[in-house]
């Protein structure tokens, strides 16, 4: 019994401390800013007020961003984090890829952080739509890309 604990909390723990992180960190943005951590929105808004020059407003925003990608390099070094190797697939893949996720979050007016961990966390019905919304469309793609394709 005691290796599979052992097992068990080799495979999840990393991913509970960082949903612990994650839903802490909106937390302290919403108590400390009044904004939802929703890093779809935060980084259009830090890319207008980057071209308003209203660097007030982009300040916390780019700081916000490069904690995104700051926190797992400093993770690994500290706690030796293996860090994912890239997914298979062409630079023109990935573009296709993202311009189809900017889009479906313009579309869903937020995207998995906004809706996914703030929006139902607030219990808001269209936060959980959306997540529902963008499940679904994964899974599918998901399916058809190592089954169908």
């Amino acid at each position: 019994m005691g290796s599979l604990i052992d097992s068990l909390s080799a495979l999840y723990l990393p991913a509970l401390v960082g949903g612990v992180l994650i839903g802490l960190a909106a937390t302290i943005l919403l108590l400390g800013n009044g904004r939802i951590a929703g890093v779809s929105g935060i980084f259009w808004n830090a890319i207008q007020s980057l071209v308003k020059l209203d660097m007030t407003n982009a300040f916390w925003r780019i700081c916000f961003i490069l904690g995104l990608v700051v926190g797992p390099m400093i993770a690994h070094q500290l706690v030796g984090i293996d860090i994912p190797q890239p997914p298979e697939g062409s630079a023109m893949l990935a573009i296709v890829a993202g311009l189809c996720v900017g889009f479906g979050t313009r579309l869903g007016s937020g995207c998995t952080s906004g809706h996914g961990i703030c929006g139902t966390a607030r219990f808001s019905t269209r936060s959980i739509v959306a997540t529902i919304t963008f499940m679904v469309a994964g899974f599918v793609t998901v399916f058809i890309v190592r089954h169908l394709i």
